[in-house]
C-alpha cells in the first residue's frame, strides 16, 4: 500500500515505524528537515520537506497515486486542508486526519465529502483519556481494551501472590468461575511470551491477557489477583489537553463520586482550569514539590496520574508520589526508551501515547476487514478485531472450527461477537448512550470446537507483529466470492 504520512511528530513517526516493517511504501512529509534526515537514516522510507497543506508538496510526495493519506501534523487546519486537497485534486481513496480541537469534533459535518472530505477523524488526546479512565475504573488492570463496540474486553493483569489461580493450571479457571466464560489469550513471563494451554500453570508476576464479555471483567480479575479497592481519590499532574480532558471526564462520570485534584504549574492556565472544572480542586504549583504533595495528602490518593508534556517531570512526580504513599501511580511517557526503563519498576503503569493511539490508525491500513487494532506490550504484540466474510468455499475461516483454522503459531482466536447490528458496528445509540439493538449481539468465547460464521467479528491475539500479515491474509476472501 502506498501511504503518505503528513507530520513527523511522535504519532507520525510511530505509525511510520510500524507500517515500514510491514512492507508498505511510505512517504513522510514535514517542515523539519533535520528530523526527516534522522528518520531516513534508520527507516526504509521516502521523505519530503515542506508544508503538508501545499499542493506542490503533496505532488512531490506522490499524492497522484497514493492509496491513503494520514494527516497527523500539530495543526488541525493543515490536516483538514491536506485532506481536502487529497479528495478534490488527487482522489486519494482514504483520508485520515488528526484533530485536536473539540470545537471541530463537535461538528462532524465538517468532515463530510462536501466539506473537507475526511474519511476518519481521530483525536489522540481523547483516545488517551478514554484509556486512562478505564485504568481508573479497573485499578487492578495493566490494560483494558474494548472490542465490538464495548461488547468484549481484553484485559491484562499481573498475577500476584495470593491470587486463587496462581500456582494452578489454567483449566481450573472454569471451576473457580463456573458461570463466566473467558479465554486466556497469552501470558508474558519475564517478557517472554507463553502460548496458554490447559495445563499451563500461572506464576506470580505473570502478565496475563484474557478476553471476556465486558460485564464479566471483575469476576475474572478476582481469580488472577487480589482485587484492588475502587479508586475514589485521584490527583492529576498537568492541566494540558489530556489532564483537563481526564478531569472533565471524571467530573461527569455517572454513578462515580470521584474526588479529583489537579496540579498545574502555569498560573494563568490553572486559573482557566478552575473556572472550567466545577468539581475539581485546581492547584497552582509543581507536581514534583514534596511539600505541596504532602500538604494535599498524597498518601491518601488512590491514583496519581502524571500527565504533563515533560517525560522527566512525569517520571519524577510519579516516583515521588509513590514513595510518599500514593496507592497507584501512572505516568505518561513519550520516549519509548524511557517506557522500557520504568516498566515493572516503582511506577505502576507507564503509558506511551503513541502506542495507545496507533491502533486507531492501523485499523484503516490493515488488509482485510479490520475493525479495531490495539497495540500491546509496548508495540511488541497486537490484538485485532476482524470480520469474517464469504462462505466455506471462498474463506479460510468461515464454516470451520477454531481448531481447524490454520493460524500461525503465536496467534490465538480468543472471542467472537455474532449478530452485531449495523448500528452497533458504527457505535450508534440513543441519547442515553444505549443501543436499542444491544440484545442482538452474542459474545462467544472461542474454544476448539467453536465454528466461525459469516459476518462474525473475530478477536485475534498475536504475540509477535511479524505474524500480522499471515493473519490478515487468512481472513481475506477469495476472488470468486467477490
Amino acid at each position: 500500500m502506498k501511504i503518505i504520512i503528513l507530520g513527523a511528530g511522535r504519532v507520525g513517526t510511530s505509525v511510520a515505524e510500524s507500517l515500514v516493517s510491514e512492507a508498505n511504501d511510505i512517504t513522510l512529509v514535514d517542515v523539519a528537515s533535520n528530523r526527516l534526515l534522522q528518520l531516513q537514516d534508520h527507516l526504509d522510507l521516502r521523505t519530503v520537506v515542506g508544508n503538508a497543506s501545499h499542493p506542490s508538496v503533496l505532488i512531490k510526495a506522490g499524492a497522484k497515486d497514493a492509496d491513503l493519506i494520514l494527516a497527523v501534523t500539530q495543526s488541525d487546519e493543515t490536516n483538514l486542508v491536506a485532506c481536502k486537497l487529497a479528495a478534490t485534486m488527487f482522489n486519494i481513496p482514504t483520508k485520515i486526519a488528526r484533530i485536536h480541537s473539540a470545537n471541530f469534533l463537535s461538528y462532524p459535518e465538517i468532515f463530510s465529502p462536501e466539506n473537507f472530505g475526511v474519511d476518519f477523524a481521530i483525536c489522540p488526546e481523547q483516545i488517551l483519556t478514554d484509556y486512562i479512565e478505564k485504568l481508573i475504573e479497573f485499578p487492578s488492570a495493566l490494560q483494558v481494551l474494548d472490542f465490538a463496540n464495548g461488547k468484549v474486553s481484553l484485559v491484562a493483569v499481573r498475577a500476584f501472590h495470593g491470587g486463587p489461580l496462581v500456582g494452578r493450571e489454567l483449566r481450573e479457571l472454569r471451576q473457580h468461575v463456573p458461570n463466566v466464560d473467558t479465554r486466556v489469550a497469552a501470558i508474558f513471563r519475564k517478557d517472554r511470551p507463553i502460548i496458554p494451554e490447559g495445563n499451563t500453570v500461572v506464576e506470580a508476576e505473570d502478565e496475563v491477557f484474557f478476553l471476556a464479555a465486558a460485564n464479566d471483567i471483575r469476576s475474572v480479575i478476582s481469580e488472577l489477583r487480589q482485587m484492588d479497592k475502587p479508586v475514589i481519590r485521584v490527583m492529576i499532574a498537568g492541566g494540558g489537553n489530556i489532564g483537563k480532558r481526564l478531569a472533565n471526564t471524571l467530573d461527569k462520570a455517572q454513578g462515580k463520586n470521584y474526588q479529583v485534584k489537579l496540579i498545574e504549574y502555569d498560573k494563568r492556565v490553572s486559573q482557566r482550569l478552575a473556572a472550567d472544572l466545577h468539581h475539581t480542586l485546581v492547584l497552582h504549583g509543581d507536581a514534583t514539590d514534596e511539600g505541596l504533595l504532602e500538604s494535599e495528602n498524597i498518601a491518601e490518593m488512590d491514583m496519581f496520574c502524571a500527565l504533563t508534556n515533560d517525560d522527566e517531570n512525569n517520571i519524577m512526580a510519579a516516583l515521588l508520589a509513590k514513595s510518599m504513599g500514593a496507592r497507584k501511580v501512572l505516568a505518561l511517557i513519550n520516549r519509548s526508551a524511557y517506557v522500557d526503563l520504568v516498566h515493572s519498576g516503582n511506577i505502576d503503569i507507564a503509558i506511551s501515547p503513541a502506542q495507545v493511539t496507533i491502533g486507531s490508525l492501523l485499523a484503516h491500513v490493515r488488509r482485510g476487514d479490520v475493525v479495531a487494532v490495539h497495540s500491546l506490550r509496548r508495540g511488541a504484540a497486537e490484538a485485532l478485531e476482524l470480520v469474517a466474510h464469504g462462505d466455506a468455499n471462498s474463506s479460510n475461516v468461515v464454516g470451520r472450527k477454531v481448531a481447524d483454522i490454520k493460524l500461525p503459531k503465536g496467534a490465538t482466536i480468543g472471542a467472537i461477537v455474532r449478530s452485531l447490528s449495523v448500528a452497533e458496528k458504527r457505535g450508534w445509540g440513543n441519547e442515553e448512550g444505549e443501543n436499542p439493538l444491544d440484545h442482538d449481539a452474542q459474545v462467544i468465547i472461542a474454544h476448539h470446537d467453536t465454528v466461525i460464521e459469516a459476518e462474525d467479528h473475530v478477536i485475534v491475539f498475536v504475540i509477535n507483529k511479524k505474524l500480522i500479515h499471515q493473519v490478515e491474509k487468512l481472513f481475506q476472501v477469495g476472488i470468486g466470492f467477490l
